[in-house]
């Protein structure tokens, strides 16, 4: 019965220390650890840029609404326009190196020998 005991207190223990570190690990960053990374940085990006320009739909709202001064609307306005920029710039810079330049000039290659063909085609038809 002693036995049982210790093993249950060992296993509570545990299963606190692990909720424990599940719980807090968010507030932290943990570069070094990627396997606590959920989404993907797209994704983040992603997220990012559409709560900027919500923000910068509120904006509007309020300025549109006499809440805001034009001087703070300008600001604020250009400030999250900048920060959806550089996002924007983030995003191609990922989609960019997918792209395959090779199988696109083959693409570019067929769609300028159908066109050819087609212009043959309709040249002969008149």
């Amino acid at each position: 019965m002693h036995d049982i005991s210790i093993i249950s207190m060992i296993f509570t223990a545990a299963l606190a220390l692990v909720s424990l570190f599940l719980i807090l690990s968010p507030l932290f960053k943990w570069g070094h650890l990627p396997y606590l990374h959920v989404g993907t940085k797209g994704q983040d990006l992603a997220t990012t840029k559409e709560a900027l320009l919500t923000t910068l739909n509120e904006i509007e709202f309020e300025y549109k609404m006499d809440k805001i001064s034009h001087a703070d609307y300008k600001h604020l306005k250009k400030q999250y326009e900048i920060e959806v920029a550089s996002i924007m710039k983030e995003e191609e810079q990922i989609v960019e190196p997918s792209v395959d330049h090779d199988l696109m000039a083959e693409v570019e290659k067929e769609i300028e020998a159908q066109m050819q063909t087609y212009k043959k085609k309709k040249g002969e038809e008149k």
